[in-house]
């Protein structure tokens, strides 16, 4: 591979503003794939897995160049020159690279590779807690798959097409696509391609979504005609997931703080020929209040620490702490208590994270089951999902029933 200046000097800019003026990944990268119209679709692919492999391996990186928590530009030139030498590519006469000890670069990575905090580049904090949690075992696993680059998944809109449509209507613009056993609604890229730009994507045929993240709607066990709730919506992916499992047929009315989420929902929706999909902005308790004792189904996908996703999110290792884990279990336990009143006797409730971690999903549910609120609801089933076993991203779900 030969390096090229200009992409190369795009790298290094998404990572100052990744590293040290603290922008989310996703974001820098999309706008760096904006800077030059002559660029093609190698390079975007050069700028935005670079950038994405070297924060997810920010800390062995700049512990085998030497910069420590430091991302100054010459110290991520540094960092840039691991990266290279570490894959085999050439550094080019240039400046930046001027005396780059390439043999030290190889040794020190076997060295450093011995401990887990640097073979998966992963904090102290955040490493103690896996382990304690998880175990070491069970930890030594599903660290290492989470830094694994995370494979597209799209979820088929049955609304409007199915499976072997898509993958013809793919197959035509030279996008190939295969099917996971287990997962009716998923395919899988063979290689990673722009979608979004497929006629397919525009006519609302297909969603990106992890196959973990489809199993949720499923599990609810929705029928057309019911009144379903997805309270913690967001932008609606599991929204459009159960209006498609409910046919356009009964109510999803989904919540969320964020109003610029459910816009999002809305715009989405249309494009899936979702009909049956409601949006409310959850802005003071009397939202809930109004729905108490009325849903069918209420799907709870609660904020969390996101630690099942760190294959899409590298830049979480480093922008979590340890003190917002505490807090967002606190959120985790409030919202159980007081959204679940809107479960009617005889209806189900999922309540569900993308986290991996035991105290944000079977203690929650263990605790919610014990407290006043949650007496006249019984377990009926859970989805514990490691990466390290399926293949996807770390997911949990648990399936309750309130009494009649």
């Amino acid at each position: 591979m030969r390096l090229h200046r200009n992409l190369v000097f795009a790298v290094i800019d998404g990572l100052h503003q990744i590293f040290n003026e603290n922008k989310y990944a996703d974001k820098v990268v999309e706008q760096l794939l904006k800077r030059d119209k002559r660029w093609g679709a190698r390079d975007r692919a050069f700028i935005a897995e670079t950038t994405y492999d070297i924060v997810r391996w920010r800390r062995l990186y700049a512990e085998i160049a030497g910069a420590g928590s430091h991302f100054s530009r010459e110290n991520l030139w540094k960092i840039f020159a691991v990266w290279a030498v570490m894959r085999g590519i050439q550094l080019p006469d240039w400046k930046q690279f001027y005396g780059t000890p390439v043999r030290r670069i190889k040794g020190k990575f076997d060295e450093l590779s011995r401990q887990r905090i640097y073979r998966e580049s992963v904090p102290d904090w955040m490493d103690q807690l896996g382990e304690k949690e998880l175990g070491q075992e069970t930890w030594d696993k599903e660290i290492a798959a989470l830094n694994r680059q995370a494979d597209v998944i799209l979820r088929v809109n049955t609304l409007k097409t199915n499976k072997k449509n898509l993958q013809f209507s793919l197959r035509d613009q030279d996008i190939e696509t295969t099917e996971i056993k287990g997962y009716p609604h998923a395919l899988k890229l063979k290689e990673r391609a722009n979608i979004f730009k497929t006629e397919a994507f525009q006519n609302g045929w297909f969603e990106v979504q992890d196959a973990s993240s489809q199993l949720v709607a499923s599990l609810l066990d929705v029928k057309s005609g019911m009144r379903v709730v997805d309270a913690c919506a967001g932008a609606g992916g599991k929204s459009l997931h159960l209006a498609s499992l409910m046919e356009n047929k009964g109510q999803i009315i989904a919540m969320d703080i964020y109003e610029n989420k459910l816009k999002e929902l809305k715009r989405r929706a249309k494009r899936n020929g979702a009909h049956n999909i409601e949006t409310r902005v959850i802005d003071g308790s009397k939202t809930v209040k109004k729905l108490i004792n009325s849903a069918d189904r209420l799907l709870i996908d609660a904020p969390c620490s996101g630690l099942g996703v760190l294959r899409r999110n590298p830049d979480a290792k480093w922008k979590l702490k340890p003190e917002f884990i505490e807090e967002i279990k606190k959120t985790q336990a409030d919202i159980l208590q007081s959204y679940s009143r809107m479960v009617k006797e005889g209806g189900k409730m999922i309540y569900a994270t993308c986290s991996v971690l035991p105290s944000e999903n079977q203690q929650q549910v263990k605790d919610f089951l014990a407290s006043e609120a949650g007496k006249d609801f019984k377990f009926k089933k859970e989805n514990i999902i490691l990466a390290s076993d399926s293949g996807f991203d770390g997911f949990y779900m648990a399936l309750l029933e309130k009494s009649k």
